[in-house]
């Protein structure tokens, strides 16, 4: 193999060894390092989509703060450890989807799957052994083992900077003792990955933070862009309704005007579940054929739970019982989803039971290994676990949801139908999979700082609503859900939807709140707030899936080097031009930092000075929403629901004297014809006072819209 330095690396783009290191560029700005003998069940062994090298090739030339050569790899008698450098004030994010930190300097993360992620471990219902940096580059260390990340925070002893080189003072307050002081840089980032023989590691190139992201979305595939009405809401039913039940709730919903778009169904829907039968229950579903078509025609999506683990009593526990692991998770079978033909006869006999009947999308629960920190939670399949296909069960859990997604996705793409998603678990390059994460825990402050971080790692979070603690809670996790991937309501075990009655247990014995009227009405007026924002949401998606830019991201992502966001985490970006910044719980104000430029409130179009902070309030039928100065937000008409027959009617708001071009995407917003040229993209601008809407590309067979006369703020 033919060497250069790194400077002629990077101009020739070949591959070279140092130290027993191969380094090659295997697309526009993503670098791989091997070493050794890497595993065979990765991450990347299992990619649903090639790389969009030419969306790669468009974004600025590499640039990297560090030269590769920089990266030591090692072998010692517990497996494998990377040494990557730092520099002064680097700031790192990601690790997957975490709960409990948003910047992780100076943390120790440890990434596993994990059902119920507290105390900031790195526990996480997405374990992705990768971060990113705000000077400009991500790094994807390709494993399925359980990997161990210092994050600056250890010190070696033969560093100049060493504390051992420096006097020692006498410490005695505890807190002063134990402080992590994130922005001090040690020098590097060690990462320990027990048991492994050699590795992988990813290295996305900037120049900016931004693009890092970009290309790891975009070697991975591209980001997901869901079935149009996936960007709806979504009401989840209670547990134990029969078929009357949900064609009762269905006809509530619109009768009362609640844009709901798709209703879920929870086990009950099964003959069995915890584990799943995968068969439908006669008793209460007589004939589920007819509900569905009939909700069908009345614009609703049909949503079923489950899990993967196979019950003795489902079909298909005969042919999974050999190709499944040694051990069982809740008492059934759990299907070896290393194997592409058992990933097949678990999609094939969904789609032939399901999906044909016109079943539109699933709910993968449980797909996340029982809660590591307690003792007593031990339904899954524990770490020893062996597979036919030759994955260990450590490996297995990692990937689990990741492959889980994978079977189910493959029936939509085959029907050239899109789905939209719910998944428990998910991994690295899952950026393509319309799947958005849920969890059961409930924290509101940690639901808005999933958002943020989400968008880190090319993954969709659903921050869903249930039962709260007073209206004006509820109220304040409605917008939080409006303003996110998907808004979802789940009332798997309320008889009422929450907001007529709050309370669990009132709203199940039939005690609605006095208010309930004009409670509805307050969510009424946010949910139709969502359906405004679907064109605007829809085109986000697109640049996700063309460009890799994620629709939801934390503000560190598009303004890196402002100390003053490197550590909000309960603020966020909508596309290019919309700023988050919910409430949460009881509060009824907040402080809100806006970065540079000007900033307009969505509900008042108050305008405010960028690099301040402010302290703000919104009503509780309105959107915790900022729109950025230049801005041309199209917004719709709310609808019920998105079927073959809606046209949107745009209404533009523009915002600030010099507004920017800005794209809007549509095509038939459920298949995959898009790919084929079917769609259309128009380019909206602003010239001499007069909105000039442009199409740029245009296909026939698909969705319309109408603009209206567009409303200007100064």
């Amino acid at each position: 193999m033919i060497k250069y330095s790194i400077l002629v690396f990077f101009a020739l783009f070949t591959c070279f060894s140092v130290h027993s290191q191969e380094i090659e560029q295997v697309a526009p700005g993503v670098f791989k390092i091997t070493y050794g003998t890497p595993d065979t069940f990765t991450p990347s062994s299992f990619r649903e989509e090639a790389p969009k090298d030419d969306a790669l090739a468009k974004l600025p030339a590499p640039v990297l703060p560090f030269d590769l050569s920089a990266i030591n790899i090692s072998k010692n008698s517990r497996g494998i450890v990377l040494n990557l450098p730092l520099t002064q004030n680097e700031q790192l994010y990601g690790f997957g989807l975490q709960i409990g930190s948003f910047n992780q300097n100076g943390l120790k993360k440890r990434p596993i799957v994990n059902d119920y992620p507290l105390n900031n471990l790195g526990y996480t219902h997405a374990p992705l052994p990768y971060y990113t940096s705000n000077k400009g580059y991500a790094v994807l260390v390709n494993t399925s083992r359980y990997t161990t990340f210092y994050c600056g925070a250890n010190q070696l002893k033969n560093r100049p900077e060493a504390e051992s080189s420096k006097k020692q003072e006498t410490v005695l307050s505890a807190e002063e003792l134990y402080e992590i002081k994130p922005g001090k840089s040690d020098g590097e980032v060690v990462v320990d990955i027990e048991g492994a023989e050699g590795i992988e590691v990813f290295v996305f190139a900037g120049p900016s933070m931004s693009n890092a992201i970009q290309r790891y979305n975009l070697f991975a595939g591209g980001g997901a862009l869901p079935a149009l009405w996936g960007l709806g809401v979504k009401y989840r039913v209670k547990a134990d309704f029969h078929q009357k039940d949900v064609e009762e709730t269905a006809a509530y919903m619109r009768e009362h005007k609640i844009p709901v778009s798709t209703l879920g169904l929870e086990p009950r829907w099964q003959t069995a579940a915890y584990p799943c039968s995968f068969v439908w229950n006669e008793e209460f579903f007589p004939d589920p054929e007819q509900m569905i078509g009939d909700l069908a025609k009345n614009g609703y999506q049909i949503n079923l739970w489950e899990h993967a683990f196979v019950s003795n009593q489902s079909p298909l526990y005969e042919p999974l019982y050999e190709k499944s692991g040694d051990y069982l998770g809740f008492y059934g079978l759990v299907p070896d989803f290393a194997d592409e033909a058992v990933r097949g006869i678990f999609s094939d006999f969904h789609k032939t039971n399901l999906v044909d009947l016109g079943v539109t999308g699933f709910k993968m629960d449980e797909c996340d290994n029982s809660d590591l920190t307690h003792g007593s939670a031990h339904w899954s399949f524990p770490e020893h676990s062996s597979f036919p296909s030759g994955i260990n069960g450590e490996q297995m859990h990692q990937l689990f949801g990741l492959l889980y997604q994978k079977s189910i996705y493959s029936i939509f793409k085959e029907e050239n139908l899109r789905t939209y998603l719910d998944v428990r678990s998910s991994n690295a390059f899952a950026s393509p999979y319309p799947a958005s994460l849920y969890s059961d825990t409930y924290d509101q402050q940690e639901y808005v700082r999933m958002i943020a971080n989400s968008g880190f790692s090319g993954l969709l979070w659903s921050p869903e609503v249930r039962e709260s603690g007073s209206f004006r809670e509820l109220a304040r996790r409605t917008q939080t859900a409006v303003l996110s991937a998907q808004t979802l309501f789940n009332s798997w075990y309320l008889q009422n939807p929450p907001w007529l009655q709050y309370d669990k247990g009132k709203n199940n014995a039939g005690e609605l709140l006095p208010e309930a009227a004009a409670n509805e009405a307050v969510i009424r007026k946010l949910l139709n707030h969502r359906m405004s924002l679907v064109p605007y949401l829809y085109s986000a998606f697109y640049h996700y899936h063309t460009e890799g830019t994620a629709p939801f991201r934390g503000l560190v992502v598009d303004y890196p080097n402002d100390e003053n966001v490197w550590k909000i985490d309960n603020e966020y970006l909508i596309g290019t031009d919309l700023l988050a910044a919910p409430i949460t719980n009881e509060a009824m104000e907040r402080e809100v930092y806006l970065p540079a430029g000007t900033w307009y409130n969505f509900n008042t179009n108050e305008k405010y000075e960028g690099n301040k902070t402010y302290t703000v309030s919104f009503k509780l039928d309105e959107v915790p929403l900022f729109v950025k100065s230049g801005s041309i937000l199209p917004l719709a008409e709310p609808v019920q629901y998105i079927d073959q027959s809606t046209t949107f009617e745009i209404k533009c708001h523009i915002y600030g004297d010099s507004p920017r071009p800005t794209n809007l995407f549509l095509d038939d917003g459920k298949t995959f014809d898009y790919q084929k040229g079917n769609y259309s993209l128009t380019q909206l601008s602003w010239k001499n006072g007069k909105l000039k809407n442009e199409l740029v590309h245009k296909a026939k067979g698909i969705l319309d819209y109408t603009f209206l006369e567009p409303v200007v703020i100064d």
